[in-house]
């Protein structure tokens, strides 16, 4: 006959069980009794329903009606969607979902947090915007000093500024066209994005001598007319 298990000899745990385990003994858990807080896994501008981000919820609840900032975007949640496409009134901890209701297009990675109201919503996302705005205006002078210089040299490069519906496309892009180089000419990303061509966008092409490529996006009123001025 055996005897009674001795302590070290516990069958092992599987892998459902062990983080159990762990998250029980560590006390990982997430609040849900709070304002939501996630992470941006993806985001396009979809056709007939505006931006769209699919976002990881990792602490308190997302509920539809919520004012957030999410990136230098802000918005109100109009619409959630679970991952069998159906619409939810709220979404809890470790819940993916789709989201409707932005201002604009967020990038991949950003944080996206539930506050209190629309004022102080649009208060970060302006801030946000203003901050965007210098560094890009730093790197445009960046771009003319480095055009200047490199004019002379015996590589030429063509600097490209992307812009798409899709985070995932516009980086394959960009990963696809930094590696067509050959002798005499390299292709320069100077900026990606996803969203539409703004005007900003014109301003920074033209002051590095870019090529703007935009994949299932359109320009602006504003940003037609900057390009036409532009040449």
């Amino acid at each position: 006959m055996s005897g009674p298990p001795q302590l070290g000899h516990f069958p092992p745990a599987t892998g459902g069980e062990s983080l159990s385990l762990q998250a029980e003994l560590l006390e990982r858990k997430a609040n849900p009794d709070r304002r939501a807080e996630a992470t941006v896994i993806e985001a396009q501008l979809a056709k007939g329903r505006g931006p769209v981000a699919t976002v990881l919820v990792t602490r308190g609840t997302l509920e539809r009606g919520n004012t957030f900032v999410v990136g230098t975007q802000s918005g109100r949640v109009r619409a959630i969607v679970n991952d069998q496409g159906k619409q939810i009134k709220k979404a809890g901890p470790s819940m993916p979902v789709e989201v409707l209701g932005l201002g604009g297009v967020p990038s991949a990675g950003d944080d996206f947090v539930v506050v209190e109201n629309e004022a102080k919503a649009r208060e970060i996302s302006d801030y946000r915007q203003r901050r965007i705005r210098e560094t890009q205006a730093a790197a445009m002078k960046k771009s003319a000093l480095e055009n200047m210089f490199s004019s002379s040299g015996d590589v030429k490069e063509l600097p490209i500024l992307i812009k798409g519906d899709v985070q995932g496309s516009v980086e394959a892009i960009a990963g696809s066209l930094g590696k067509l180089g050959t002798e005499e000419v390299e292709a320069r990303i100077i900026h990606s994005g996803v969203g539409g061509i703004t005007e900003s966008d014109v301003a920074l092409a033209s002051a590095s001598n870019a090529v703007i490529m935009g994949f299932n996006v359109r320009a602006n009123a504003q940003a037609k007319q900057a390009a036409a001025q532009a040449g």
